[in-house]
């Protein structure tokens, strides 16, 4: 029983994510930088939710950047935004959209470069458009941060996007 209290409140204290304000929102430097990649680029990213949600989820997000473009535009899902009174759904532009989920390191989900994403980068921003859970976020069963990257693949079937299994809310977009 000592071990298991013990170990139990090892794991408690390894979660670095408890302030938000504080978290590091650096860039993990793995998104090709806009200067340097002059093609079209479609990157999904995912890391660990937020606090203890990490230990069994992750949040993902949306970055595309057309050819020639000097920045990416990032979408994603984010459920305090609805809490405000605003949309969960946010844009943004940016030369770093691999930007640690507040403390925790990304990871490439997908990720297309070249012609093929030059194509798709008008389907993902009319499916983003159509995104019909804009103004709602649920963190469980859905709709949420996962449900969105999901809901595009869903509509733009040619990204081949296949979520990661701890993207609790995927599978709302079905």
């Amino acid at each position: 029983m000592k071990y298991f209290t013990f170990s139990f409140l090892l794991a408690l204290s390894a979660c670095s994510n408890s302030d938000w304000r504080t978290a590091s929102r650096e860039p993990a430097g793995i998104a090709p930088a806009p200067s340097q990649e002059k093609d079209a680029v479609i990157e999904v990213y995912a890391a660990d939710a937020f606090s203890w949600r990490g230990w069994l989820a992750v949040h993902t997000w949306i970055a595309i950047k057309p050819e020639n473009a000097e920045q990416y535009t990032v979408y994603e899902v984010v459920g305090w935004h609805v809490r405000h009174g605003s949309s969960a759904l946010r844009q943004y532009h940016t030369a770093t959209p691999d930007r640690y989920w507040y403390g925790a390191k990304p990871y490439k989900v997908l990720s297309i470069i070249g012609p093929k994403a030059g194509d798709l980068i008008p389907k993902i921003n009319e499916a983003v458009k159509e995104y019909p859970w804009a103004d709602q976020y649920r963190l469980f069963p859905g709709p949420n941060s996962n449900t969105f990257p999901a809901w595009v693949g869903l509509q733009v079937p040619e990204l081949e996007l296949k979520m990661p299994l701890r993207a609790i809310g995927s599978g709302y977009a079905r």
